[in-house]
This record gives C-alpha cells, structure tokens and sequence, in this order.
C-alpha cells in the first residue's frame, strides 16, 4: 500500500529503538520510549496561501525531530509510521 500526503503533510518512519541499555540490560517493548527521530519516506505538494503553492523545506530521505506527541499514527504494511503536518517538525538532523 502507498500513501501520497496532502497539502503540507509529511509521512515519517520512526528511526528504531536501541533494545539494550549500555550496560547489557535488555529493555521490552512496554517500557521503551518512541523515538522521537524519523526518516521522511513521502511528502505533499505543499502549503496553499491565496492561491500560491509554497513547496516544503523536507524532502523523502530526510531525518528529522518531532515533538513526542505529534502527528497521527498509521500503520502501513505493518510498520509504524505518522503523518505530520510540517509545521509539527522540530528540525532536520543532518
């Protein structure tokens, strides 16, 4: 299945979790943290002011931050992912 965004949103796969802690310890999956880093696999047209199309500044590839509760989760093939507004991204990671 393939999902194109609309208008300024964003498609993001979560970057994966570490399992174990520095010191061997291995964590499950009820007590991870989501990662707050993803890398962008499909992105909108852009944003529409007054008839205008202005294209976003991220592109599929791109790793970026996120605040820890935004987007809508979707699940796509099985995998995670979240759609964004590309106003809730917090940078590019470079």
């Amino acid at each position: 299945m393939k999902i194109k965004p609309l208008h300024d949103r964003v498609l993001v796969k979560r970057v994966s979790s570490e399992e174990t802690t520095k010191g061997g310890i291995i964590i499950p999956d009820s007590a991870k943290e989501k990662p707050m880093e993803g890398e962008v696999t499909a992105v909108g047209n852009g944003k529409t002011i007054d008839g205008k199309t202005t294209p976003l500044q991220v592109k599929a590839g791109d790793r970026v931050l996120f605040a820890k509760y935004a987007g809508t989760e979707v699940k796509i093939d099985g995998d995670e992912h979240l759609i964004l507004s590309e106003d809730e991204i917090l940078g590019i990671v470079e």
